[in-house]
């Protein structure tokens, strides 16, 4: 099967530039892609997942990848998709944080010579003549044409700086820089790079003369339209230190019904076949789709052991033991508590609930269960003696947990 019409079968394709020519060069040769990755934190989330996944396809499929950690492009900051000027980072924090990503990313793609490799567009990007820049790669561009780009839109509402606005030039430069370096013609990534994605492929088939394309993937979206990748502690992160590997699998165990068998195509590589039969179990049975769909990813991103740990830890739970060593724990000490031992104050310190208000307010709604005993009073306290040697388990709603350990 052709590897465009693979992608589209799994539901990843969302927009292409030039698809019948994209295809026939996809089936002549292979072809060097890229897809670029801002470091914005320490970690990937969920959001960057998808494209990973459709880049690992098509290494697969015999394509080789670049991929590009925006060292530069993270000194300005991406405005597609947010209402605000994004925070400056400071040049160490962004070399941290592309040095975290890099770490990441060899989980899910295959370095080394003829294979995967990666680049970074602070080494072009910081160095340029602002000047001739602008006479090169600025001339090409209208600034008519940019303000009608959806990235731009939605800003001109509530102000866009003049730095943001140079994103799209710099995105596309990259592209240009990719393609006479490394002969790269094909730029991946999410739906919400499209305008920046386009200008790029513009911009080579203006100064080279030459063919290149835009694949993108669609974002993660629940089935009524809401978008995926958020917790009770924000984002739904990769990293085991910020989402430990149980809270990443419950995460994906816990989707609503509708959601399974397209994640199941779109964020694993078990065979369409297999994805479709489990797509299609129905009721109680659904839950067995839903485990696989969790250990899956959870083995991706966290290897084999820790997915068995949380599959482990969640089935203990479930059956009402909760001695698994893989639940979330919560330290605490004893100043900790002589200082504020409110059941609200260590629901929201443990990451069970979001604050103190959403605390008061699952207490009062009888969501929240103290070791076996539901908790209905708001000003409940947490005493020392009440944490025992194995913890003290605290439990939100049906499947959400966390250990309070005591030091």
């Amino acid at each position: 099967m052709h590897v465009l019409d693979m992608l589209k079968e799994r539901g990843f394709v969302a927009q292409v530039t030039f698809e019948e020519d994209l295809y026939k060069a996809l089936e002549h040769e292979p072809m060097t892609f890229y897809l670029g990755i801002d470091p914005t934190a320490d970690s990937l989330h969920v959001g960057h997942f998808m494209p990973i996944i459709m880049a690992s396809h098509l290494q697969k499929a015999g394509h080789r990848p670049i991929i590009l950690c925006g060292g530069g492009t993270a000194m300005i900051g991406d405005p597609s998709g947010k209402s605000d000027l994004r925070r400056m980072m400071t040049k160490e924090t962004i070399a941290g944080n592309v040095a975290a990503i890099q770490n990441q990313l060899s989980r899910f793609m295959e370095f080394g010579d003829g294979k995967a490799m990666m680049v970074n567009n602070a080494d072009w990007l910081l160095c340029l003549n602002y000047i001739d820049f602008l006479r090169e790669v600025g001339s090409l561009f209208s600034v008519n044409r940019m303000l009608t780009a959806e990235c731009y839109k939605r800003r001109l509402e509530c102000g866009l700086t003049f730095l943001e606005f140079n994103y799209m030039l710099m995105q596309s430069y990259d592209f240009l820089q990719l393609f006479k370096n490394h002969g790269c013609r094909l730029q991946i990534g999410g739906d919400d790079q499209w305008s920046n994605m386009l200008s790029g492929a513009d911009l080579i088939r203006r100064k080279e003369r030459e063919d290149a394309f835009a694949l993108t993937c669609k974002l993660i979206m629940t089935h009524d339209g809401k978008k995926m990748g958020k917790t009770e502690k924000g984002a739904l992160w990769l990293d085991p230190a910020r989402t430990t590997p149980y809270e990443f699998y419950q995460y994906w165990r816990n989707v609503a019904d509708q959601d399974v068998e397209r994640f199941l195509g779109l964020l694993t590589f078990l065979p369409m076949d297999e994805v479709r039969r489990l797509g299609a179990l129905r009721d109680q049975q659904i839950n067995e789709a839903k485990r696989v769909l969790a250990f899956e990813i959870t083995k991706m991103i966290h290897g084999q052991e820790e997915a068995e740990k949380a599959q482990d830890a969640a089935q203990a739970l479930f059956a009402g033991g909760g001695a698994s060593e893989s639940i979330p724990t919560c330290e605490v000490n004893a100043a900790m508590l002589a200082e504020d031992n409110r059941l609200t104050s260590l629901l929201a310190t443990c990451g069970l609930c979001a604050s103190r208000g959403e605390a008061r307010k699952m207490v009062q709604a009888g969501a929240v269960l103290v070791g076996e005993t539901k908790a209905t009073d708001i000003e409940m306290r947490i005493e020392p003696e009440m944490i025992g040697a194995d913890g003290l388990l605290l439990r939100k709603g049906k499947k959400n947990y966390c250990r309070l350990i005591l030091k």
